[in-house]
């Protein structure tokens, strides 16, 4: 396999010799010899296995044993594929009306038991820059996920790829056509199509490649001997592991700064082997091969494109930008599972939590939210003798159950429990239930859905599981625990809509969709929902946190920022992790330092575990203090430009945190960056992530850039209180070339630059966002080197439905030329009168204009050419376009 097993390296027979050439043991035959190691495609993958030259060989592979890597490694293979190894050969292919349909034979049997002899091969050309391509049984169905997905009616016309294929063996040959770059050649190694293990592999035109989540990873993957699973998994995010959800898409960068991305839309355990050729290898254990290619050319479009299929995103709640009301610092309210009796959902512990009603009421009276917490176990047994979730469910038999019919029962917080089949639409309407009459006495804005992987104490169930292929399959990807049903419910545990061997990676999608819905028939808005286990769609029902991350490591702050920007890829934008960390204790520097980062999370919430030293900025030092609500209020000031971020997420799939090389995709130098990130096209980000400092390195890409606490200095506000004073050194506008550089971080210092033709609008902060909402708009506008800007704005009421589709809205373009500035926007409703802009100020003026003019009438203004850049800044409130 790929090396040996970690706690095996080393070992193997004792017979096979002295490193010689190269390998060990007798001469390889001259075919395998022609194979390069880094394009040795793994013919024996299996990890609980020492291969051995005759189990190798067994299989008709190449075995060349490679010397012994340090332990916990992996390495090249010892058992590949040799060129002539047996494969499909397409026998057929003819066009339809959106493509083309294949036969692919296979007259040799594969080594996994019942391998198909014959697949159906579907090609549909659905637009000129997405193509699907889908391999399955030609004679029997197979499983397929049950996404909802786009249909198309009409085949591409200007198609920017071209496709061919490799007849005997089969194989995919995708090119794009501008630059005749090979995205896809998967004739470097058989296709294996077995009923329990399906394998394809392809060569990849370059090494920079995203995605593949839930792992905690470096955002670009490493292509050194490196495989990736995907099973959902209750576990603190840990290196080389299954984490909590399943994305299999990637995105790649090619020579010259196009991308592309695919997306295998299957919902089985799964891995995917990546290796230096550079190469790629899918492996699933069940379902279809379902491809959809996304062309760009440009990574944005690359993930606009992907969202089309899985869908967008919905308008978000303002609850996005909430957080702590302790001295004056903004806040929402959450409960983990400490509320609960006995942690039993749906249920109020009447001792320490008897006046929650009573808080909340409160809460709401200040214009504030509660969110609680949802767990997906539902308790079987109950100290009161009755507890109608788990009766009520039982009665019309809602939950998942054992290969004999009955319900599978595990074990979480409240001991033995049973997991609803969020698969039945039955479950849905109990689900909703439940949550009304939970409602009706804790009117709650919002629903944190946690351990739906599904997680569970037990090993999957009280009774395991049941012996067969359902739960030990003829192969086993290399979860966590080398089994299916480690820490979560048996493969065989029966659903509505199919096996939980099929579904388990969809618990979480599914369980969001149902709490969704119920939150929009409650609560008649917008829901506000995180989930912690996560499939492609997801997006359109929650955000997600990233998990149980540790307090008290620097290294978990910096795999945060990896870890929002792989889910932007996902198409899930509302993404953050928990600020200052989860378990342990952290420390006043680290946690200042991640409440600096944290501001900057799509979702932005301090957590923390039980009896550990506190975390909310209450409990430092009055400068730490001082050093994070300055942040949280710079996090509220930016509350229109993030906003408007979300809507152009929603629109079009627009991502909201993004990679630098998102923005600059020809500047290489962007490509492996994952220490700082960028909101929307404007704002970059460059957090301190290392102890004991107080400068930080970072990436300023090619353009004009300015410092953002200077532009926000308040002296320049309408009715400055002091005088203004002495602006920072890093003040200074950057003129880049694309460059490495050190800037001054002091510890109540982010460094936070606008990119040079942005216009951001800003509002004076609040301690909550109805209050932020309520103020004027600021219009910051950093003009580029050539003197112009740009920028939008999207207002609607923050929680209604449907306000976009409705009309009820106003959208506001801004813009700058050297020639005058304006503004033109589209709107209806009620909301059209409520955007007030108080203040216009614009950076990088190189002289003084002779007057400003707000729909055609004269306004003073004042210009100021003593501070690091020229700039003036123009007073009014009202609505109109200045110049």
């Amino acid at each position: 396999g790929v090396s040996v097993p970690p706690h095996l390296a080393g070992s193997g027979p004792s017979d096979l010799g002295k490193v010689s050439g190269g390998w060990l043991g007798p001469t390889p035959p001259p075919k395998c010899l022609l194979v390069p190691e880094s394009q040795r495609f793994d013919c024996y993958p299996e990890r609980r296995v020492v291969v051995t030259q005759e189990l190798c060989e067994s299989r008709g592979c190449c075995f060349i044993q490679s010397p012994p890597l340090a332990e916990g490694k992996q390495g090249v293979p010892w058992c590949f594929y040799p060129p002539d190894f047996p494969s499909y050969a397409l026998e057929s292919l003819n066009q339809t009306a959106l493509g083309m349909v294949g036969v692919l034979v296979r007259r040799e049997k594969a080594y996994y038991p019942r391998d198909i002899e014959k697949l159906r091969l579907d090609v549909e050309f659905e637009t000129d820059t997405r193509l699907h391509i889908k391999i399955t049984d030609a004679a029997n169905p197979r499983y397929e996920v049950p996404l909802d997905v786009p249909r198309v009616t009409k085949r591409a016309e200007n198609p920017i790829y071209s496709l061919n294929f490799s007849w005997d063996p089969f194989g995919v040959l995708l090119q794009r056509k501008a630059t005749g770059a090979v995205l896809l050649n998967t004739t470097v190694a058989p296709l294996i199509f077995a009923d329990q293990f399906l394998q394809i592999s392809t060569s990849l035109p370059s090494k920079f490649l995203y995605g593949l989540g839930e792992h905690r990873d470096s955002f670009l993957h490493s292509l050194d001997w490196n495989t990736l699973t995907f099973w959902a998994r209750d576990v603190a995010p840990t290196e080389s592991f299954n984490l909590y959800g399943a994305h299999p898409f990637y995105l790649l960068m090619e020579e010259g700064g196009n991308a592309h991305g695919v997306f295998l839309l299957n919902s089985n355990a799964m891995e995917v082997a990546l290796q230096p050729a550079p190469g790629l290898t899918w492996r699933t254990i069940g379902g279809v091969l379902d491809f959809y290619i996304f062309l760009g050319p440009d990574p944005n479009m690359v993930i606009q494109q992907y969202q089309q299929v899985i869908g967008k995103c919905p308008h978000p709640n303002t609850a996005i930008c909430r957080h702590l009301l302790h001295a004056h610092i903004p806040d929402a309210q959450w409960n983990d599972i400490d509320y609960m009796d006995g942690y039993r959902d749906f249920t109020l512990d009447s001792q320490k939590f008897t006046s929650l009603p009573s808080l909340v009421e409160d809460l709401h009276k200040h214009g504030q939210r509660y969110v609680m917490i949802l767990d997906a176990g539902i308790s079987s047994t109950s100290p009161h003798g009755s507890y109608w979730p788990f009766d009520e469910g039982l009665r019309r038999g809602l939950f998942l159950n054992t290969t004999k019919g009955q319900p599978l029962i595990g074990q979480v917080w409240p001991g033995f429990t049973a997991f609803p089949d969020f698969s039945n639409p039955d479950t849905h309407q109990w689900w909703l239930e439940n949550l009304q009459h939970f409602y009706a006495h804790v009117p709650f804005d919002g629903v944190w859905i946690d351990m739906n992987e599904p997680s569970n104490f037990m090993d999957g169930s009280e009774d395991g599981c049941p012996p067969g292929e359902l739960d030990s399959p003829p192969y086993t990807p290399a979860v966590l625990g080398d089994s299916l049903s480690a820490k979560t419910v048996c493969a065989s545990a029966e659903q509505k809509a199919s096996v939980h061997y099929n579904l388990h990676n969809l618990y979480g999608l599914m369980e969001a969709k149902a709490t969704a819905s119920a939150l929009v028939r409650i609560r008649g808005k917008r829901p506000f929902l995180v989930s912690r286990s996560t499939f492609p769609s997801q997006g359109r029902y929650s955000g997600h946190w990233l998990g149980d991350n540790r307090s008290h490591q620097w290294k978990d702050m910096y795999y945060s920022i990896p870890g929002l920007l792989s889910f932007s890829l996902f198409g899930i934008p509302l993404v953050g992790a928990d600020i200052c960390g989860f378990s342990g204790s952290t420390s006043e520097e680290l946690c200042t330092r991640w409440m600096q980062l944290g501001a900057f999370y799509p979702f932005s919430r301090n957590h923390n575990t039980q009896n550990e030293q506190a975390q909310d900025p209450t409990a430092f030092s009055p400068a730490a203090r001082t050093a994070m609500k300055d942040v949280l209020l710079t996090r509220y000031s930016l509350l229109p430009f993030l906003y408007t971020l979300f809507h152009r997420a929603h629109l079009q799939g627009d991502t909201v945190a993004r990679p630098l090389f998102f923005e600059f995709p020809r500047d290489v130098a962007t490509w492996e960056l994952d220490r700082q990130f960028l909101w929307g096209q404007s704002l970059l980000v460059t957090p301190v992530l290392e102890p004991g400092v107080d400068s930080v390195t970072g990436y300023i890409p090619q353009g004009t850039w300015y410092d953002f606490y200077t532009v926000r200095n308040p002296c320049l506000s309408p009715e400055p209180s002091h005088p203004c004073p002495s602006l920072p050194a890093q003040g200074s506008s950057l003129n880049s070339s694309g460059e490495m550089l050190k800037m001054s971080a002091p510890l109540e210092h982010l460094n936070l630059h606008v990119r040079g033709g942005s216009i951001l609008p800003t509002q004076k902060p609040g301690t909550t966002t109805g209050v932020t909402r309520g103020n004027p708009l600021r219009l910051i506008v950093a003009l580029s080197s050539h003197a112009t800007a740009w920028g939008d704005l999207f207002w609607d009421d923050g929680e209604s439905l449907d306000t976009f589709e409705k009309g009820n809205y106003s959208y506001v373009v801004f813009n700058v030329t050297q020639v005058g500035c304006g503004g033109e926007g589209r709107s209806g409703g009620p909301m059209a009168t409520k955007v007030t802009i108080g203040t216009l100020s614009i950076f990088g003026v190189q002289k003084p204009p002779s007057k400003v003019l707000l729909n055609g009438q004269e306004k003073p203004f004042s210009y100021l050419d003593n501070q690091v850049w020229p700039h003036f800044r123009v007073p009014f409130a009202g609505r109109g376009s200045p110049c």
